[in-house]
C-alpha cells in the first residue's frame, strides 16, 4: 500500500465539454427559463408559442421572446414562425436530456421539500377527488335550468369552470360556490348579444388579483349601472391581493368583496364584452372581430406603497371615467 496520492484524470471531463455544459446550465439556472422548459416539454401540442409561454408570469411578450432566445442558443429549442406568431419546440436532439432534467433531476432537487408541504398537497388532492360528485350535481342543476343551452356543453362548462378555479385554489372547500358563480357568469356570456344592452367592459391582467379588480370595481361604483364591468386572469392567482381587497372595501363600502376572486380569462368572456382592456402587464387576449381593444398602462398596486397605492386608484378611476363617458354618450 502507498500513503502517496497520486489520482488519476484520465475520466474527467474534458474542458471544452465542461465549457459547453456549463454554459447551458447557465443558460438553465433561472425559474422562469425552467418553467418555460417545462411547458414547452409537456405541451399536448408537442410545441408552444410565446403568446401561450406568458401566461406563465407577469412578464411582457418581448421579455418572453428573450428567454425563449437564450434556451434556443444553447440548442434546446427549436423555432418556426407561422404567421405572426413563432412557435417553439424541443429539439430533437435534446428530448432525451430534457427529459432526464424534468423527470429525474428536478423530483430529486426538490425531495427535501417538508412532510407538511407534501401532506398538504395529498390532503389537497384528496379534497378535490372527493368534490367531483358535488360538481356533478352543479352540473346537472344548471343544465336543467339552462334548458335553452346543449346539455354537454352546459355539463363541460360547469367541469371547466370548476379546474380552471382548482389550479389555483387553497381552499378547496370554497370552490363549489365559486365554481356556480363563475359557470353561471359565463354562461351569461354565452347568451349575450354584443352592442345590445348595458355596455360590458372586461379588464384582464395576468393573476386578476390586482389592477384588474381594482377597475372593475371603480366603473360598476362610478357607471351607476350604465356600464357593466368584469375581470379576469390568464393564469389567476388563490385570491385577490390583502392591498387591492381593502381598497375594494373602501369602494364598495364594504358590501359584496367576497365577490371578488381570481377567475380564468375564457373566450366567451372576451365575445360578449364591448370593450377589453389590457392592464399593461403584457397578458394577450383572443383577438374578437367587433370588440374594442384597450391597453392601460398602470402601476400594480399589490406591489405599491400605501402612497403608491392611492396614486394608481386615482389613475385607473380617471381611466374609468373616460372609459365610461366613451361607452354612455352618444
Amino acid at each position: 500500500m502507498t500513503d502517496t496520492c497520486t489520482p488519476s484524470m484520465a475520466h474527467a471531463i474534458g474542458e471544452s465539454a465542461a465549457t459547453t455544459v456549463a454554459s447551458t446550465l447557465k443558460a438553465l439556472a433561472d425559474p422562469f427559463r425552467l418553467r418555460v422548459l417545462s411547458a414547452i416539454a409537456t405541451d399536448p401540442r408537442g410545441e408552444s408559442c410565446v403568446c401561450d409561454l406568458a401566461e406563465l408570469a407577469d412578464v411582457s411578450q418581448p421579455t418572453v421572446s428573450h428567454h425563449l432566445k437564450v434556451l434556443k442558443d444553447t440548442g434546446l429549442l427549436a423555432s418556426e414562425r407561422r404567421g405572426t406568431w413563432v412557435w417553439y419546440r424541443i429539439a430533437p436532439e435534446k428530448q432525451h436530456a430534457v427529459s432526464s432534467l424534468l423527470d429525474a433531476f428536478a423530483p430529486a432537487a426538490l425531495a427535501n421539500q417538508t412532510s407538511e408541504t407534501s401532506d398538504a398537497a395529498l390532503a389537497k388532492a384528496d379534497a378535490l377527488v372527493e368534490m367531483d360528485a358535488r360538481v356533478t350535481r352543479l352540473a346537472e342543476e344548471l343544465a336543467d335550468e339552462h334548458a335553452d343551452q346543449s346539455r354537454d356543453l352546459v355539463i363541460a362548462m360547469v367541469r371547466e369552470s370548476f379546474a380552471g378555479l382548482a389550479r389555483a385554489a387553497r381552499v378547496p372547500q370554497h370552490l363549489i360556490p365559486l365554481t356556480e358563480r363563475f359557470a353561471r357568469q359565463r354562461l351569461t356570456d354565452l347568451a349575450r348579444e354584443r352592442k345590445t344592452g348595458v355596455p360590458q367592459v372586461l379588464f384582464v391582467c395576468v393573476q386578476n388579483a390586482g389592477r384588474s379588480q381594482l377597475a372593475a370595481a371603480l366603473v360598476n361604483q362610478l357607471s351607476d349601472g350604465r356600464v357593466v364591468a368584469r375581470s379576469a386572469g390568464s393564469a389567476p392567482a388563490a385570491d385577490v391581493h390583502p392591498h387591492v381587497r381593502s381598497l375594494l372595501t373602501e369602494i364598495e363600502g364594504g358590501q359584496r368583496t367576497d365577490a371578488a376572486f381570481p377567475k380564468p380569462l375564457t373566450d366567451d368572456a372576451v365575445r360578449a364584452a364591448d370593450v377589453v382592456v389590457t392592464m399593461g402587464c403584457g397578458d394577450v387576449c383572443p383577438i374578437i372581430p367587433g370588440v374594442r381593444y384597450e391597453d392601460w398602462a398602470v402601476g400594480d398596486p399589490a406591489l405599491a406603497s400605501p402612497e403608491g397605492v392611492a396614486a394608481i386608484r386615482d389613475d385607473i378611476a380617471g381611466r374609468v371615467r373616460t372609459l365610461i363617458d366613451s361607452l354612455t354618450n352618444d
